[in-house]
C-alpha cells in the first residue's frame, strides 16, 4: 500500500473551501439563468454514472480480451488508456492494479478524493467521506462487508491503495466466469464503477 496521507485536517479545511466556492460559481450560474438546478444535477449524474464508468469499462474489457494491452495497462495505465484516446486532467499518472484469484484490491484517497476522472468519473459521495477514508484503511474486509455488501473470502489477501494528486488508482476486476468468446463490447457491459474502485465485483454473465 502506499505511503498514507498526513495533513487530513488540512485538507479537510481546503476540500470545504473548494466545495463552498463551487456552490456559490453555482448558485449565480443559477439565478443569473446561465444553468438550471436539473441541468447542474443531470451534469453531475453523467460525470459520475455514465461517461468515466462507461470509458473505465471499454479499458477493462479490451484488457480482458487483449493480452498484450492488459501487460501495457499494468505496466502504464495512463499511456495504455492514451491509446484509446482517454486521458486529461486528474489522469495523468494512474496506476491499474489487478485482482487475482488470491488478491483483492480497493481504492481510498485518505488525504481528500484523489480518483481518476478519464477513467471513472465523479468520485461518489461516499468515496469522499471521512468514515470511508479512514476506516477502509484499518478495517477494509469489514467495510466491504458491511458497507457494500460485498464478501471477500477469507483466503484472499485485501489490498488497500491509497490515491494521491501524484499517483491515482485504480482496478482492473477479474473477468466474470461464463463469458468465453465474449466481445470487447458485450464484457463492457459487465464492467461497473464499483468494481474498478474495489467496492464491489463485475456483473455476473447473464
Amino acid at each position: 500500500m502506499s505511503a498514507s496521507h498526513s495533513t487530513a485536517p488540512v485538507a479537510s479545511d481546503h476540500q470545504a473551501e473548494v466545495v463552498a466556492r463551487v456552490k456559490a460559481i453555482e448558485s449565480i450560474m443559477i439565478e443569473k439563468g446561465l444553468m438550471t438546478t436539473e441541468a447542474v444535477d443531470r451534469l453531475a449524474e453523467i460525470y459520475e454514472n455514465e461517461v468515466g464508468p462507461q470509458l473505465g469499462a471499454k479499458v477493462v474489457a479490451r484488457a480482458w480480451t487483449d493480452p498484450v494491452f492488459k501487460a501495457r495497462l499494468l505496466e502504464n495505465a495512463s499511456t495504455a488508456c492514451a491509446e484509446m484516446g482517454i486521458g486529461g486532467l486528474q489522469g495523468e499518472d494512474m496506476v491499474a492494479v489487478e485482482d487475482t484469484d488470491d488478491l483483492h484490491h480497493v481504492i481510498v484517497c485518505t488525504l481528500c478524493s484523489c480518483y481518476p476522472w478519464p477513467v471513472l468519473g465523479l468520485p461518489p459521495n461516499w468515496y469522499k467521506q471521512p468514515a470511508y477514508r479512514s476506516r477502509m484503511v484499518r478495517e477494509p474486509r469489514k467495510v466491504l462487508r458491511e458497507e457494500f455488501g460485498y464478501a471477500v473470502a477469507d483466503d484472499v489477501e485485501v489490498r488497500v491503495w491509497d490515491s494521491s494528486s501524484e499517483l491515482r488508482y485504480w482496478v482492473l476486476p477479474q473477468r466474470p466466469e461464463g463469458t468465453d468468446g465474449w466481445s470487447a463490447e458485450q464484457l463492457e457491459a459487465l464492467v461497473t464503477r464499483d468494481s474498478m474502485i474495489g467496492v464491489g465485483a463485475p456483473k455476473a454473465a447473464q
